[in-house]
This record gives structure tokens, C-alpha cells and sequence, in this order.
């Protein structure tokens, strides 16, 4: 059974939630895949150990929650899928100070292969959601395993006992992180009539990999409906298929596989860049897709029931702007996106991850901090700071912090959040 969180946040609070999406991997920050490597693989071992006082604050007429002693893994990953409060010290929120509550919605990147004193510090501070990594952090299976397990050993002296999101891009072909599976290409699948059986094998491999090395969050599968060949999204192969239905089907397979393995599947990019032009990147410029709302949710959004059908535990958002939604902001600072289109229309109740703060086209929306604060306001759960400087994600940190204490970020629905990002956290292998 799975060890149990020391201090989450109560959420009795009911609250309206809202959303968010992964760092963008276009032409102009696409890695290759890495060479075949080779060496044993381990699984994680828990770090966690079980409170001695906990009791469940649930929903009326909710199962035994997640964390509760009657609660296993599947409990667990029932209760953070549909939303539900977590166990909670008789403190609940107090519990846990404003940074260390900031820091459960904070996933860090470095530089190289080893990871700051920094990093291990906030850490073990209990001020962190979790880590991503890039090819550049990885030297070999074993290097990123060591890594791994030195850092879920700094979560172990954090007050919030719950395993770190350990996250990285393990979409298939040309996207890919670590050697080996998937090694077919989004397209790939797609273009065969085998495609749903070629799905599952290719989504239990990634997960089959990421777990060898002990990571536990994938952002895949990739759900955008590409409209015309070697547009945006298709130029790397990185969609199904410009057939929504068909998109919907191999997404929904992706993810029901590789969620039996224990790694969490993240859909994205909500709400589709399928009709973004070959230089339409978000990663370098402001981009706005003019969308009639009848096609954005025919088409781009319709794979999206499915995905939330088969249990996906994240959505990432898009930074393209959608006139036909909300002409003012990009996606992920959208809260009519990310709280009325996800979360209310199409009821999706797991946790929403921003693409990449350090994106271009949120030049216009002020310092990477204040961008985080704003994704925050419009209802994004984890944000990306991905720039492979553990610093950012510190200032990251600190600007959510702040705006927590002087009630820029409303304190019920900031803890709404932290509330869906350690459910995720504890239902999930360290």
C-alpha cells in the first residue's frame, strides 16, 4: 500500500476550478532523440513514511480518500482524478507555509547532469512540485536514476511527504528524452492500420522506460489535428492524424497504456495548434489562430472527452491566442479557457501544467514571475519553469508566494490547486 502524506492541504473548500500545458518542442527547441543506452533498470523505491495522525476530510459520499487508511493506490488515483480532498493535519493549511505552498505548484529545471545544492535545498524545504528534464541532463540510464533517487531522497525531509513529479518529453520518434521507447513517431502510429494496437505497445514502452529510470510524468500524448501537412505541429510528426476522431482514439489509447505502467499521460496542447502555420511557434513569437469556435471545438477540442474519459491526470495548455474564446491572452493565462472551456465545458478535474514560461509569446505579459503569477490567476495548477536555471523556478516561487499573502492569488482557489497537485503527487510512484 502506498505510503501516506505527511501534510497536504485540506480542500473541503469547493472550488471552482481552473487549467494549464508543456514546454513547447518546435524547430527551434526540438532535441534529437539520444543515442541507445544501456544498463539495468530499477524501480523507485518510496522515501515516504506514514503520519501517525491524519484524518480524511472528503466530500460527502466520496470514497475513502487518498491518502486515508483505507485508501491503496487505486483509491488514490480515483480520488486526484475526480478532484476530491485529501487527508489533512487537524491544521490543514496552516500547515504549510505561503512559500511552501507556492512551491507545490513550482516544477524546476537545471543545467547539466547534476542537480544544484539549490534545487536540493528547496527540495527539502518542502518548496517544490517536482523537477523536468531535458537530454542535456542526461549522460546515461543509470546517471538519471542516481539523480532521480537523490532527489525523491531530499523530498524524504520535506515536510510534504508525497513522491516529486519527475517529468520529462517521451513523446515518440524525433521527441524524445531518453533511448528507446516510443520509438515510432506520433504520425508514425497514426499512418498505420494498426494504429491503436501499435498505440498501446508504443505507450506502454514509454512507460515501461520512464519507470526504469524512475520518472513519473510524461507530457504526451500529443492530441493537436493537424490541418495541413508540414504545418507546425506535423513538421516534426508530432500529431496522430488530421482526422479528429482518429486522433482521439490513438490519444485515448496512449494514455489508458501508459497509465497502467504508473506514469502519468499529459494531453496537450489545449486547446489544439493543429491549424498553426509551419512558422507559427510559440516558443519564439506571440501567435494567434483564428479559429471559429464551431471548428476549434469540432475539431481541435474533440479529441479532448476521450483523453478525460480514459483518466488522463494533466492537460497542458497552449500560448496561442484563440479569438474565438478570449481575443486578449494566450491560452494558459486564459481563464475563460482554462475555468470555463476545460474545466467547466468539458469537465476535466486533474491537474493543468503551462507549456514553458520562457516562451516568446508571453513577451508581452511581463517577467517570467509575473507570468507564473498570471497563469496561476487564470486557473494553471504546476507551472513550467523550464529554462534549465534552478534559480527561475525559485523567483518563480517567490512571486506565487507573495501574491498568495497579499491575496492577488485568492487563497481558497490557490489551495484548490495544491490540493489537485498533491492527489496527483501521492497517487503516483517516487
Amino acid at each position: 500500500m502506498r505510503n501516506l502524506l505527511a501534510v497536504a492541504v485540506c480542500a473541503s473548500l469547493a472550488v471552482a476550478s481552473q487549467a494549464g500545458i508543456q514546454p513547447r518542442v518546435s524547430a527551434a527547441s526540438i532535441e534529437p532523440a539520444a543515442p541507445p543506452l544501456t544498463g539495468p533498470a530499477t524501480a523507485g523505491r518510496s522515501l515516504m513514511t506514514p503520519p501517525s495522525a491524519l484524518r480524511t476530510l472528503a466530500a460527502p459520499g466520496a470514497p475513502a480518500a487518498a491518502g486515508s487508511a483505507a485508501a491503496g493506490p487505486a483509491a488514490a488515483r480515483a480520488a486526484a482524478a475526480a478532484g476530491l480532498a485529501l487527508p489533512a493535519a487537524d491544521a490543514a493549511d496552516a500547515a504549510l507555509t505561503p512559500d511552501q505552498l507556492a512551491g507545490q505548484r513550482v516544477i524546476y529545471s537545471y543545467a547539466g547532469l547534476t542537480p544544484p545544492a539549490s534545487l536540493l535545498a528547496k527540495i527539502r524545504l518542502g518548496e517544490a512540485a517536482g523537477v523536468i528534464f531535458f537530454s542535456g541532463n542526461i549522460a546515461s540510464r543509470a546517471q538519471i536514476r542516481g539523480v532521480i533517487n537523490e532527489l525523491q531522497q531530499a523530498n524524504a525531509r520535506s515536510p510534504v511527504h508525497a513522491p516529486l513529479l519527475m517529468l520529462t518529453d517521451q513523446e515518440g520518434g524525433l521527441v524524445r528524452r531518453l533511448p528507446g521507447a516510443p520509438v515510432l513517431s506520433e504520425k508514425q502510429i497514426g499512418q498505420s492500420t494498426q494504429g491503436r494496437l501499435l498505440a498501446q505497445q508504443a505507450d506502454t514502452g514509454a512507460g515501461q522506460n520512464l519507470r526504469g529510470v524512475s520518472m513519473n510524468v510524461n507530457l504526451a500524448p500529443v492530441l493537436d489535428v493537424y490541418r495541413t501537412p508540414g504545418n507546425f505541429i506535423d513538421q516534426f510528426q508530432r500529431s496522430y492524424s488530421s482526422d479528429a476522431s482518429r486522433v482521439a482514439r490513438l490519444g485515448s489509447a496512449f494514455i489508458t497504456a501508459q497509465q497502467r505502467t504508473g506514469v502519468a499521460a499529459t494531453a496537450k496542447h489545449f486547446p489544439g495548434l493543429g491549424a498553426a502555420a509551419t512558422a507559427q511557434n510559440t516558443d519564439l513569437r506571440a501567435v494567434t489562430l483564428r479559429v471559429p469556435l464551431a471548428s476549434l471545438r469540432s475539431v481541435d477540442e474533440a479529441p479532448y472527452p476521450a483523453a478525460i474519459a480514459a483518466g488522463v491526470r494533466l492537460v497542458m495548455v497552449s500560448w496561442a491566442v484563440y479569438p474565438a474564446l478570449d481575443a486578449r491572452r494566450p491560452a494558459g493565462l486564459s481563464s475563460t479557457i482554462v475555468g470555463k472551456e476545460l474545466r467547466q465545458r468539458l469537465k476535466f478535474r486533474g491537474v493543468t501544467v503551462t507549456d514553458a514560461l520562457e516562451a516568446g509569446a508571453l513577451n508581452a505579459f511581463g517577467t517570467i514571475p509575473a507570468r507564473g503569477v498570471l497563469a496561476a490567476q487564470a486557473g494553471m495548477d504546476l507551472l513550467l519553469f523550464s529554462a534549465q536555471q534552478a534559480s527561475e523556478g525559485t523567483g518563480g516561487l517567490t512571486a506565487l508566494a507573495s501574491a498568495l499573502r497579499s491575496g492577488k492569488l485568492p487563497r481558497a482557489a490557490f489551495l484548490a490547486s495544491v490540493n489537485r497537485v498533491i492527489a496527483l503527487r501521492m497517487s503516483l510512484p517516487p
